[in-house]
Parts: structure tokens; sequence; C-alpha cells
């Protein structure tokens, strides 16, 4: 790499992070054409050269041998590199018993938040800061404070039969298992609101979680915000998240 490389000097990348299920990227929930359209979808957006798809497909085939997780990061002129790396050890932890999550100052706002570049900065730091502070998630918020998602996932609440997500046009990440998530929700005919996520919003929900292609469902049990008597408690374990973590199960049989 050159020492005047965009990619360097600017996070001038675009990327996809994906757990390969079963070592077979044409496992369902592995979902390798989303991954690979949601890569050309921004890399067509910025007008930038595409990559060698069937290259990117020998490279992650012959990572999948060791890593479950992938990250495929695509170059401005094409070029690509794809990391792996394992599963977090805590992972089946957080699922089970829930996660701590701290809310991010508006200051730390995602750059393109429709696409994910490899300009991630402000995420990484609201995340580190939530790291020292104890929790494991942050909460990232617009200048209104309005919850937007976290510093990984997309964010999902739920209460009286409905399900609530954040909307795209808030500036979000339109996350592949956010997608994979709505489309099981309405085949299931569960009402779906997809609206900003307020204050008064946020403390009315019964449950509180967030979804990546990695970790899959986690739910929080405690959510710190700076507001007066702002740390709100869940049941990590609330009956309907099943209805969430049913996708992954029966995807998985």
């Amino acid at each position: 790499m050159k020492v005047d490389d965009p990619g360097l000097l600017y996070g001038a990348t675009v990327f996809t992070t994906l757990r390969v299920y079963h070592s077979c990227l044409d496992y369902p929930l592995t979902n390798w054409v989303a991954h690979c359209d949601r890569l050309k979808s921004s890399l067509q957006a910025f007008a930038w050269q595409l990559p060698d798809w069937q290259g990117l497909r020998c490279g992650a085939e012959s990572l999948l041998k060791y890593y479950p997780i992938l990250r495929i990061t695509i170059f401005p002129d094409g070029r690509g590199l794809i990391l792996g790396r394992h599963l977090p050890d805590n992972l089946q932890q957080l699922q089970q018993f829930g996660a701590i999550a701290t809310v991010s100052s508006p200051s730390f706002n995602r750059s393109l938040a429709l696409e994910k570049t490899g300009n991630y900065l402000a995420p990484w730091l609201a995340r580190k800061e939530a790291l020292e502070l104890g929790a494991n998630e942050t909460i990232l918020t617009d200048r209104d404070r309005n919850w937007l998602e976290t510093s990984t996932g997309n964010l999902w609440g739920y209460k009286a039969g409905i399900w609530f997500t954040p909307p795209l046009s808030a500036g979000i990440l339109p996350g592949i298992v956010r997608s994979q998530l709505l489309d099981y929700l309405r085949d299931l005919n569960f009402k779906i609101c997809e609206n900003p996520w307020d204050w008064d919003l946020v403390t009315s929900l019964k449950a509180i979680a967030y979804s990546n292609s990695v970790v899959e469902l986690i739910p929080f049990h405690t959510i710190i915000s700076d507001r007066p008597n702002g740390t709100l408690n869940f049941d990590p374990n609330f009956a309907s998240l099943e209805i969430l973590r049913s996708f992954f199960t029966r995807k998985a049989l």
C-alpha cells in the first residue's frame, strides 16, 4: 500500500463483516450474496471500481477453514482485503444474560450512515468510551438525542405486540440482519413501527436488543444514559425476544 493511498489517508474503503455458518458461504444464514450486494451497492454509489468477485470468493473460502468471521474490505481501485477472526469469547453469555450499554453523545455521529465505509472512527471511539466505563456496547444518537443504532448493530424494541426499530431515514446502516428480521416479522404478521426513538418511546419499551451478522441478537439488561434517573433495566429473557431468536434457530435447521 502506498503512503498516499486514500484508504490509508481518509478511510476510503467499504467493508462488510459476515459470519460463516457450517464453513459454507452458501449456507442461508451466512448470506454471502447479500453481503456482496451491499459491497456492490456502495461501490456503485461512490463510482468506485468493482472487485474481482470470484477472486474474493476464493479468498474467503481459503480463510473460512480457520475463521468463522470474515471482514471483507474493498478499496476504490477494486483491491480487496479479507481478514478472519474468531467469535467473541463471551458471545453466548451476552446472548443469554444480556449486555450493558451506554448512550453516546451526538458528537459521535457516523459519516455516510447509509454506507458501511472504512471511516468508523466515531463509533469506535464511542464504543471504546463505553468499554472503559464497564459497558459492552453503546447507542449512537442524533442531535435531538433520538437513539439511532449501536456502534456495531441495529436496534430492536418490543411492547404490546409491536416491534420497533429506528427508520433508515434517521441515518442508520441498513443492516443485513435487520432486513432479514423485518421480513421474518412481516411473515409472522407482526406489526412493525419504524419511527424515531425518542425518550418517551424508549422508556415505554419492555425489551431492547441489537442485531448484526456476527452476534445475531443480543438483548440489553441495562442501558445507562445521562438523563435524570436515566438508567433503564430490562429482562434479557423477556418472552417476546424468543421470536427474534427463533429466526436464527429455524434458519440453522
